[in-house]
């Protein structure tokens, strides 16, 4: 992408992120599991929706509000929780919380960021939430919670999906998991060491290079097979229904269940006392084969209907996405990967501009469909 070009969408900064980051932490953010069949129904399955065309209505003024766990959301976009996101920008936690708040928009820490629950509720302006992965040690998950809520995080968001880590092969590939020969090992150095802007920024201004809320945990991120190592030997996938239970009587707050694909398991995340589930299937990482985000919304909508919030990941790369994830059921969509290319290519400020560019296409989209609100956008919206 010449560097004249002005960044319009996800695919201008996906390439902006790829030219700018090591290969493994490219291949990290961009890749799925297994074959990716799941990583690219997630888009794919988005595309082929079709939206209805309607005209001569007055649409001078687009409302795109909604409401989420109580509070009124300025557009039915969140932004969700990405580990490794300050490796792609320095400190780039809190680069994003800053564009998310500036924006009006809620934004999650994911429990493997560069930057810690403290740091981040440093620079943010507004409530944030804090994702949950459970461990075995529950005494450390105790103190997380604890520390999520002396940082006023306003949800916790349990990532259920993640039992054991899925195969990706591209982190096999590229010795992210480990096992590289001496040679290889060279290679991958070379090559980071190519990325001249990445390490200056990151490496070189970035501050300490640890997992901040794992610090007592994992003290070092310069290695990424130990961060792939301490996954798996930590995350614990004995996690049942009871420990729902076990984490409402540590946190006093809302809810989250993440990781949700099946209108049983909607139910089950219903009854256990959660406020809002989010439909996703970590992006393609996990189980490949299991059905697209978007393809499994509506009828987990409709086991729900309004006992939680629907939210909906996986594919989100702009405004139209968003409303077709509205015309399925969701209460709101969540982007994972967009915000972090948009980090990786531009800081900041590229977290802004793509909040803005999302903004724009999600009114343009209601206004040219004949909707004037968000709230509005419902299954009769889908040709």
């Amino acid at each position: 992408m010449p560097r004249t070009w002005v960044p319009a969408t996800f695919d201008d900064y996906r390439a902006m992120a790829r030219a700018r980051l090591p290969r493994q932490l490219f291949e990290y953010i961009d890749g799925g599991a297994h074959g990716e069949l799941t990583l690219r129904a997630n888009a794919a399955d988005l595309d082929v929706l079709r939206l209805r065309q309607r005209v001569l209505r007055n649409v001078e003024q687009v409302d795109l509000r909604t409401t989420v766990l109580g509070r009124e959301w300025p557009m039915p976009l969140g932004l969700a929780p990405v580990g490794l996101a300050g490796m792609m920008r320095r400190r780039g936690e809190t680069q994003a919380v800053r564009a998310a708040n500036a924006a009006g928009v809620t934004w999650c820490l994911s429990t493997v960021g560069l930057c810690s629950i403290e740091e981040v509720a440093g620079a943010a302006s507004a409530p944030f939430w804090f994702q949950l992965y459970m461990m075995r040690d529950r005494g450390f998950v105790a103190e997380l919670i604890s520390r999520a809520k002396a940082a006023r995080c306003e949800a916790l968001v349990v990532t259920v999906d993640l039992a054991v880590p899925g195969l990706r092969f591209k982190d096999v590939r590229n010795g992210m998991t480990g096992g590289l020969s001496a040679a290889a090992k060279l290679a991958v150095n070379l090559e980071r060491a190519s990325r001249v802007r990445w390490i200056a920024d990151v490496v070189l201004g970035g501050g300490p290079l640890v997992f901040g809320t794992l610090a007592s945990k994992l003290p070092e991120a310069r290695s990424l097979p130990e961060f792939h190592d301490f996954v798996r030997r930590n995350f614990d996938p004995t996690v049942s229904w009871q420990d729902i239970d076990w984490i409402r009587s540590q946190w006093d707050g809302p809810i989250v269940i993440k990781g949700v694909m099946d209108p049983e398991d909607a139910r089950s995340a219903a009854s256990a006392g959660a406020q809002a589930i989010v439909v996703s299937n970590h992006g393609g990482r996990q189980l490949d084969g299991a059905p697209s985000t978007i393809a499994a919304l509506p009828a987990i909508a409709d086991a729900v209907g309004d006992r939680v919030d629907v939210l909906v990941d996986g594919g989100i790369r702009g405004g139209l996405d968003v409303m077709k994830a509205l015309a399925c059921g969701a209460r709101a969509a969540l982007m994972g990967r967009a915000w972090v290319f948009a980090l990786a290519a531009m800081g900041e400020a590229g977290v802004a501009r793509l909040l803005e560019a999302a903004r724009n296409e999600l009114r343009v989209s209601l206004a040219l469909a004949g909707i004037d609100a968000a709230r509005k956008v419902d299954r009769n919206s889908l040709f």
